[in-house]
């Protein structure tokens, strides 16, 4: 990992302060840390308790309710949602929960001066006014949600509020259409745009002109960097009407495997490496703009 060096930091934790004061109305309610069945389910850190000004928040979302890619219901990651409880049993939006999510946090501690806390936290956009406390918000495999019209509103106040928002781990035509039905619901105003290379994001800590596809756990197997039809990445995103990025797509790439195999030895570290470097910019992109 590179030394973070000449970087707007040093005024990050006032920035998020001001940022999460005008996402949330009240700070006396807010979901206590919880932990869902996942993936990994690693050893908790022993500073999991600790207070900081900024936590890994993963949405929660249900699943697309139709098939994809010809598997049926009832099962988990390329498919849809097949009855049960989506908030408790193994779903998309838990894949690679939680070590990728601790694995992300760690490295931030490692890489910025953002106070960062051991631990994530799943965040349902039906728990009342929770998500507000979050100014940074992560999604995994969104080719698999499908928003209720409740969470579609809530969504869109917490982008009203100031919110930022991250999804990642999804591809081809098919994951994208099912991920735009929901999107667009939340911005029907707003387009998606590819993001150019001078933006903000790509350069706030690390220069990430040269960006690369970065693959899944399923690259160990089949070798490709690619899944179904998305043969390249996309980097994508949707601006609000002052022109600050509130939405970072990452299409036909998986950070979120590269995150969860930083420590496997049959993970290429470029892709990892590249991966964290990131994540570093769009955490610190909404605490700085």
């Amino acid at each position: 990992m590179l030394a973070l060096r000449n970087t707007p930091l040093f005024a990050a934790a006032v920035v998020a302060g001001i940022l999460t004061v005008a996402l949330g109305t009240a700070f006396a309610w807010q979901m206590p840390w919880r932990q869902y069945p996942g993936q990994d389910n690693i050893e908790l850190p022993p500073d999991y308790k600790e207070k900081t000004e900024w936590q890994f928040a993963r949405l929660m979302y249900p699943p697309f309710a139709g098939a994809i890619h010809g598997r049926g219901p009832g099962g988990r990651g390329r498919f849809g949602g097949g009855g049960g409880n989506w908030t408790n049993s193994r779903s998309s939006w838990n894949t690679d929960y939680d070590a990728a999510d601790r694995h992300v946090s760690r490295a931030l501690r490692r890489l910025t001066r953002i106070h960062v806390r051991s631990v994530e936290q799943p965040v349902n956009l039906d728990d009342g006014d929770d998500v507000f406390n979050y100014p940074w918000l992560y999604a995994v495999e969104v080719g698999h949600w499908q928003l209720t019209e409740h969470q579609v509103q809530q969504m869109r106040e917490y982008f009203d509020r100031g919110g930022f928002f991250m999804c990642d781990d999804f591809h081809g035509t098919e994951e994208w259409a099912v991920f735009t039905a929901s999107m667009l619901k939340v911005f029907p105003d707003r387009p998606i745009v590819d993001l150019p290379n001078d933006d903000a994001i790509f350069h706030v800590i690390y220069d990430l002109s040269n960006r690369y596809q970065v693959p899944g756990a399923q690259y160990l197997r089949s070798g490709r960097t690619y899944e179904y039809d998305g043969y390249d990445p996309h980097w994508r995103g949707i601006y609000d009407a002052k022109g600050r990025l509130v939405v970072a797509i990452c299409n036909d790439m998986d950070l979120g495997d590269a995150w969860e195999y930083a420590d496997d030895p049959r993970y290429d570290e470029k892709f990892s490496a590249l991966a964290f470097r990131i994540v570093s910019n769009y955490v610190a992109y909404p605490m700085t703009h």
